[in-house]
């Protein structure tokens, strides 16, 4: 966690992201997870740059198992989109910044 994502949980997930204003970029990661240790500075620098358009939050899948298997995370690191409480992205695996912040124009325009 960073000064720009916040994390989630099972017993928060409602209130931070599907009740959530504006849309929420979900990273679901683990510890374990080297993918998810290499994208994790990308997407510390797309929420302090998109502060104002998207909010950022990580949900660990190893402590946080009913979230994950709700939306299906199989394989991380998942980046899932949430606006108005419904997954309306879901990127997974890791990509360079520019890629990702391509798919992720939609919603930080």
């Amino acid at each position: 966690m960073s000064a720009n994502t916040t994390d989630t949980s099972d017993a928060t997930f409602e209130a931070d992201v599907l009740k959530s204003d504006k849309p929420v970029l979900v990273d679901f990661w683990a510890p374990w997870c080297g993918p998810c240790k290499a994208i994790a500075p990308i997407i510390d620098e797309i929420a302090a740059a998109n502060a104002d358009k998207l909010k950022v939050v990580k949900l660990n899948t190893d402590d946080n198992p009913q979230t994950s298997a709700k939306y299906g995370i199989t394989g991380i690191p998942t980046l899932n989109v949430y606006s108005g409480g419904e997954v309306v992205k879901t990127i997974v695996g890791v990509m360079p910044k520019p890629k990702l912040v391509k798919e992720l124009e939609p919603f930080i325009g």
